[in-house]
């Protein structure tokens, strides 16, 4: 294992960047190859991050965990500035472009569950109000997907999430 980086050290392999970020080395490689987080190389060809990559990786974890795709993470980052360590106002700037989508996220799985819920009370006994079901194909005209359980925004943009990345570049 890697030994533990002083606070004060500029940079950070990628064995401390993963340990310090409980990522592992092939993801941050990922990572890198997909422009989220970059590194330079030393006359060995080794990588080595600057220290505020620490906080870009925490950054693109918690945005997974919240269900937010990779490009759009990438689009996020690409607001950020890449000669200073980003600060507490663009981080926020960040979140709060976020936060209309995840409340519709949120919207969703609550509607999901609730629906779930219900599919497993009646287990497929009242099929009039399930929400799976389609008798005929009824739903075929108004595009591909579980119509009755996509949210509306989805359902009128055919799947597709509303509003791309977030509005702070």
């Amino acid at each position: 294992m890697t030994g533990q980086p002083s606070w004060k050290a500029k940079e950070l392999t990628v064995g401390q960047l993963s340990q310090r970020s409980g990522v592992a080395v092939s993801a941050l490689h990922f990572y890198e190859r997909k422009g989220l987080i970059s590194s330079r190389r030393t006359a060995g060809n080794q990588r080595r991050y600057r220290r505020d990559t620490l906080r870009r990786v925490s950054f693109i974890r918690l945005a997974q965990r919240v269900g937010i795709p990779l490009a759009d993470i990438g689009e996020a980052l690409e607001c950020l500035p890449r000669a200073r360590t980003p600060t507490r106002e663009d981080w926020a700037r960040l979140s709060q472009a976020w936060r209309d989508r995840l409340q519709e996220r949120i919207d969703q799985l609550e509607r999901l569950r609730d629906d779930l819920t219900d599919c497993i009370g009646c287990g497929c006994l009242s099929l009039e109000r399930c929400t799976l079901s389609n008798p005929h194909d009824r739903l075929a005209d108004q595009g591909p997907g579980p119509r009755r359980l996509m949210t509306p925004a989805a359902r009128a943009d055919d799947g597709e999430a509303p509003g791309g990345g977030p509005d702070c570049c």
